[in-house]
């Protein structure tokens, strides 16, 4: 069970003009989240609410996030548990769940306005990988149009949906990962998506640092498995191998 562990200001009632989104934040050992909050502080402005969910991390994300955030919780670890903890604070029409390392669009209140005339009530972005070499823009744009084709989204994408939809389906499924794959097929028996293509920004590191093509052979086999039933406690281990002594 997750507990509150600080607040940075007493929160008041939602303002009517105010942007009806809460933007959950998922964290383990993100001291460099400061990149991620300054970039959110326009949409605080403008009524949107920040919760950062940490996992247990033994650096300093806690106290870096605490002044730029709305709440900053402690949960058990685990993306899908973390989320679902800050969810279950938030108070605003729409979720959407970022990465820390990614970043979403300036006009992102612009792009809202659509939601509102939309019968989707769930939805994602196109991605981009930042600095990315012409063989992973390549492979993003295959990662797009996969997206669009089929419906279903990664975290990368920075899923949304509306707080009443999410909590209808139970939220996250508790499982170590495939988790929003999961949440694309729940929320699919709800409705569309919206596929926003105005793009999210996500950091390369993990394709920088195990290699493009190792990055893209994983991610298939883990998804295919994942297809034909194989569990996520296992496919997490293939994806988190252990630590060599």
């Amino acid at each position: 069970m997750s507990k509150k562990v600080s607040s940075t200001e007493t929160r008041s009632p939602v303002e009517d003009d105010a942007l009806p989104l809460s933007i959950v934040i998922p964290v383990f050992n993100e001291e460099e989240i400061y990149s991620c909050l300054r970039h959110l502080q326009g949409l605080r402005k403008q009524g949107a609410e920040v919760i950062v969910v940490d996992g247990g991390s033994n650096d300093d994300t806690m106290a870096v996030a605490k002044p730029l955030a709305d709440q900053v919780i402690s949960s058990e670890k685990g993306r899908a548990r973390q989320m679902n903890a800050g969810a279950a604070l938030a108070d605003r029409e729409w979720l959407l769940f970022l990465h820390a390392d990614t970043r979403l669009p300036a006009n992102l209140p612009d792009i809202m306005i659509a939601w509102r005339f939309s019968p989707a009530v769930w939805g994602f972005f196109g991605i981009k990988v930042r600095g990315a070499p012409r063989l992973l823009r390549v492979v993003q744009w295959f990662m797009n149009r996969r997206s669009f084709l089929t419906s279903i989204s990664t975290g990368d994408q920075c899923q949304f949906v509306k707080r009443e939809v999410f909590a209808q389906i139970g939220g996250f499924a508790d499982i170590p990962l495939m988790e929003d794959i999961e949440l694309s097929k729940q929320l699919k028996k709800k409705s569309r998506p919206l596929f926003v293509n105005t793009k999210v920004e996500t950091s390369g590191r993990k394709w920088q640092r195990d290699g493009i093509w190792p990055t893209i052979f994983l991610m298939w086999r883990l998804r295919l498995a994942y297809f034909f039933g194989v569990s996520p406690e296992v496919l997490v281990q293939r994806y988190y191998p252990p630590e060599k002594p």
